[in-house]
This record gives C-alpha cells, sequence and structure tokens, in this order.
C-alpha cells in the first residue's frame, strides 16, 4: 500500500532547529496506528533502584516493533519509561503481538507492569492532529519527530479508557529483540550535571507558543553554546563495560527465558562480544564492513539526545551553573503561562542501543541516569495539575463574584 511508505518517503531535515517550526511537518496517515507503551509506576520502580530496567523496557517496545515491522521505516520516540510509535495497517498486527510479548517480559523478568495501547489515527482525526518531521541525525540515521496534540491525546486515550488498552496475555517468545544492547558504561558529565529536560508549551500561551521551542533551544544556546557543547556523550567518556552486572537488564530482556542458567550463557557470550568490540576499537580494526576506528564517532553521532513528541525533550550535559540559568528561565515562562517543564539532574547519561545493522543502521537511546526523563515527566504533570487547579480556584472565585454582582444590594 502507497501508504506503507509514508515515513520512509518523507524528506529529511538537516537542522535541529528546523523541528521547532510547525510548518515543516505532515500529517500523519489516517490509516496508520499509534502504538503507545508505558512503564506503570515507573517512579516506584526507579526509587527501588529499576532505573535501568524501566529504560530497557522503553526500548525493547521498539526493538520488538522495529524487528515485527522489518523492512518497514516506521517513526519512533522513546521516552525513558516508554516510547511512542506510528505503524502502518500491514504492519499493526505483528506490532500488536510483539508488544504483548514485552508486556509478558515485563511481568516475568522484570516484575513490572508495563501498559500498552494501540489507537488508529482516525479516532483522533476530530481532536488533534498527528503531524511527523524527519530529522537526519548522520548519514546513517533519521529521527523522528511529532506534533499537534495528536500523540499526548492518544496517551492519555490509552491510560485512561480500557478500550485502547492490551489486557491479554502475550508470549514474549514472540517479541523479537535481537539488536537489543546496553553494554556501554554510564556516561558521565565533564561540568557535573546531566540534565533531563522536557518542556511543554501551553495551548493558553496564545500565538507565541506556535515557536516557543524555538525560543527555548535558542535560549539553550545561549547558556550552552552550541549542540556539539552540551552533547552528553563525549567520545572521551564514551567506554564499553566489562562488568557482567552492567548486562543484567539486557540479559533479563533478551536470555530464551527467565531461568538463571539461560541470563548466565547469555551474559557470558555478551561479555565476549564486548572483549572483542573492546579490541577492536583499540587496534582500529575494519572488520564485517565496520571501521572501528570511528565507531564511538558514529554511535555518538547516532544519539537521541535531543527531540520533539508534542513535548520538546532533551539530555543535556552542562554545568550546575548552567543547569540554574536554564530553571530560571523555564520559571519565568512557567510564571508567565506560556509553558510547562520538568527537569532532572543526574551526573551521568545512560545509553541503550537499538542495533539494525552495525555498518549502518544503529541507533542509540540517552535518558539521564537514576530516572531521567521519567522522574521529570513527574514535575511536569505536578506542574499541569497545579495549573488546572489553579484555574480551578480563578474560576471558582470569578464565578463567586459574579454572583455577588448580580445579588440585589440593601437599601443604604
Amino acid at each position: 500500500m502507497a501508504s506503507d511508505q509514508f515515513y520512509a518517503d518523507l524528506p529529511p531535515l538537516e537542522q535541529f532547529l528546523e523541528l521547532a517550526n510547525p510548518r515543516n511537518y505532515v500529517e500523519a496517515p489516517q490509516d496508520w496506528y499509534a502504538l503507545i507503551t508505558d512503564v506503570v509506576s515507573s517512579g516506584q520502580a526507579i526509587a527501588r533502584g529499576q532505573y535501568k530496567e524501566v529504560n530497557v523496557l522503553g526500548a525493547s517496545s521498539i526493538m520488538a516493533v522495529l524487528n515485527a515491522a522489518a523492512p518497514l521505516d516506521v517513526p519512533f520516540v522513546f521516552g525513558g519509561d516508554g516510547a511512542l510509535l506510528l505503524v502502518p495497517p500491514s504492519a499493526v498486527h505483528a506490532a500488536r503481538e510483539a508488544l504483548l510479548g514485552i508486556r509478558a517480559l515485563a511481568h516475568d523478568s522484570f516484575g513490572l507492569d508495563l501498559r500498552v495501547g494501540i489507537v488508529p489515527l482516525a479516532v483522533l482525526e476530530s481532536k488533534q492532529a498527528v503531524r511527523v518531521a524527519k530529522f537526519r541525525l548522520s548519514p546513517t540515521y533519521c529521527q523522528a519527530s511529532f506534533i499537534g496534540g495528536g500523540l499526548t491525546y492518544a496517551t492519555d486515550l490509552v491510560k485512561t479508557d480500557p478500550a485502547y488498552r492490551l489486557n491479554v496475555p502475550g508470549d514474549r517468545a514472540v517479541a523479537n529483540l535481537a539488536g537489543l544492547e546496553c553494554r556501554w558504561q554510564d556516561i558521565p558529565s565533564p561540568g557535573g550535571h546531566t540534565l533531563s529536560l522536557i518542556v511543554a508549551a501551553l495551548p493558553s500561551g496564545g500565538y507565541v507558543n506556535e515557536f516557543l521551542y524555538s525560543e527555548v533551544l535558542e535560549t539553550i544556546q545561549s547558556i550552552y553554546g552550541e549542540g556539539d557543547s552540551y552533547h552528553p556523550v563525549s567520545l572521551a567518556a564514551l567506554k564499553l563495560s566489562l562488568n557482567p552486572q552492567r548486562l543484567k537488564a539486557e540479559a533479563k530482556a533478551r536470555a530464551s527465558s527467565p531461568q538463571w542458567r539461560d541470563r548466565v550463557t547469555y551474559t557470558a557470550g555478551a561479555y565476549l562480544e564486548s572483549l572483542l568490540g573492546l579490541g577492536l576499537m583499540r587496534f582500529d580494526v575494519q572488520a564485517g564492513g565496520v571501521e572501528w576506528g570511528r565507531y564511538k564517532a558514529d554511535v555518538r553521532a547516532a544519539s537521541d539526545y535531543q527531540k520533539i513528541d508534542d513535548m520538546l525533550r532533551m539530555v543535556i550535559a552542562g554545568s550546575p551553573a548552567q543547569t540554574e540559568q536554564i530553571v530560571a528561565y523555564l520559571d519565568d515562562r512557567l510564571a508567565q503561562g506560556h509553558l510547562v517543564y520538568g527537569v532532572h539532574v543526574s551526573n551521568r547519561a545512560l545509553m541503550t542501543c537499538l542495533i539494525m545493522d552495525r555498518r549502518d543502521r544503529h541507533f542509540h537511546l540517552i535518558d539521564g541516569a537514576d530516572g531521567g526523563y521519567a522522574l521529570a515527566a513527574e514535575q511536569l504533570k505536578a506542574q499541569l495539575q497545579g495549573k488546572a487547579q489553579n484555574w480551578q480556584t480563578y474560576s471558582r472565585l470569578a464565578h463567586r463574584r459574579h454572583q455577588l454582582a448580580l445579588k440585589p444590594r440593601r437599601p443604604a
């Protein structure tokens, strides 16, 4: 079908700032579907020390759908504790079964509940738009962005309406996670802070918010410098881990069963692959069609540290003073009613890799360690609730003043 190639045929933008211009987006086909996953009570899981497991499940959702939909090119965004994807009708059944498999995996191997939902874009047509753009991160990797409010609305539907949730049993064996890897050490920030940032423009902010994200990005650049200066992945700090414990979350996801023997077998194989990769990179070997001496640079270039999915999401490396500056700016815009935001501060970034082809098709999902986007999202939600409560209070007072104004006064 012609619509199957919608995303593959979409011309890529070459500058990230172009994604902040709503005129650079194209309406998604109405016969496509939104796939939505998130870890239920992810904040509690993170408080128990399971932030890596939460990240792996979000990445697993993407990897399973990409493998199920292959060779189709489908857009996705990683949200830390979940993911958003769009698939055409020809791939929706295979994607559904894959996500049910990930849901079973989440329960069996991680003791976590992964919420999974599917929303036809046709349902959103009269409510909110789903508009898509594609940004070229590297010669071999393009990243999707979404605006229009449709995916935010679809996410709310999945959380509030059981009709859009998948609660039937799944088979974890159906979920193909080939290519999911978590083998890099956490990446420390040279300046001491790794900031996970989410910014959402408010409709009540008025016309100015059409280009609010442009202003936010320009402000970030005025504080941190150009994109390379705040990129959370530095080549010097990008190191493969030789600690078997670092492979624990990957082994839970990819071992053939939850049995400890299968996990140990998988961990041993992945450890040997890491040793081999370390040697290939150190001695600048060319093997398997990969120039291993430049593989780290390729990984950095294909890292999704900034994106838009109805909100601006960024993982930024900087200093405590720079964090104070950007938070002060955001507080000012919050007070003006133009946006809400969430931040989470760590001292390092976390990388999860999706390897479709190590030569020219690999993607690297970035989040702040110790909770990252998931905890930033909790702060953003609290700000939204606070604004809603303030509006309700204002409305009640206004209604009361109106009643008093209409009430007949007693003669003096």
